[in-house]
Order: C-alpha cells, then sequence, then structure tokens
C-alpha cells in the first residue's frame, strides 16, 4: 500500500514510570490515537462512518519495542495500510523519535469491519475500500504543541 500518514505526540508525565520512560501499555493508547486520526483523514469524521451502520474494531495489535522514550519527547507515528482483506484490514506504525530521528518501536494492528448495530463481521463497503488503498501521501497531525 503507497499511503503514508503521520501523527506527533508529545510524551506527557503521567505516560511514564518512575525512571521517566513511557510505560509499555500507552503503546497502545498511541497505536489508538494514530489509527483514529488517520481513519479521520481517510474516511471522514467518524460519526459519519457509524451513521452509514458500519464502525469496526481491534482483532489484533501486535507491538515490538526497540529503545525507550521518555517524558517530553516528540514520537512522531507514521501509519499505512498494511493490507485489506474482504472484512478486515491492517495498519502498520512506525515510532520514531521526532528529534533524534531513533526508531522506538513497530506496531501492528488488525481491524475487523463491523456492522455498527449488531457488531457482526460485514465486508468492506467498496468506496471505503478504496481509500484505504489510495492512503493520504504526506499527511501530518500534530498534537504535540511544537
Amino acid at each position: 500500500m503507497k499511503n503514508d500518514f503521520t501523527y506527533v505526540l508529545r510524551v506527557r508525565y503521567s505516560e511514564c514510570d518512575q525512571q521517566k520512560v513511557v510505560f509499555n501499555g500507552r503503546y497502545a493508547e498511541y497505536v489508538d490515537l494514530a489509527a483514529t486520526e488517520f481513519i479521520r483523514a481517510l474516511w471522514g469524521n467518524h460519526e459519519d462512518i457509524f451513521a452509514r451502520g458500519v464502525d469496526f474494531q481491534v482483532v489484533n495489535l501486535n507491538i515490538s519495542w526497540k529503545a525507550p522514550a521518555k517524558f517530553d519527547d516528540v514520537i512522531a507515528i507514521s501509519v499505512k495500510t498494511s493490507r485489506v482483506g474482504n472484512s478486515s484490514y491492517g495498519f502498520a506504525f512506525d515510532f520514531y523519535n521526532k528529534t533524534s530521528d531513533q526508531q522506538i518501536a513497530i506496531a501492528e494492528a488488525v481491524y475487523v469491519m463491523v456492522d455498527a448495530d449488531t457488531h457482526g463481521k460485514m465486508t468492506i463497503p467498496d468506496d471505503l475500500r478504496k481509500i484505504l488503498e489510495e492512503g493520504v501521501p504526506g499527511q501530518v497531525v500534530n498534537h504535540a504543541g511544537d
């Protein structure tokens, strides 16, 4: 897939352990934040998606750590579509320190498309599939305040 998107955040003190290193469980939250903004860039407002009767759920999340992120670091998370199936799709995440460019972690999340009311699995609508495959090249959402 050819899309690239970057979400930027600043590590807050409350996200760290006593050594001022980001607690490992926070990375799942970072994945969710980055995915939320990527989906907003791809498909628009979440409420409009839900109004179509479409929703999605995480069914798998894998994270591999490469280096620590610390309090007040600015982290850039690149996101791209890694796969598109009949009812599921995957996003690949690459975490790196925006200042040093050091890779911090990689992750992959797999989502399944579901009916918004019944939460039963459904086929990805054609228009949403096309956008997943085409992506949003070069877009950056910066919540770091830098």
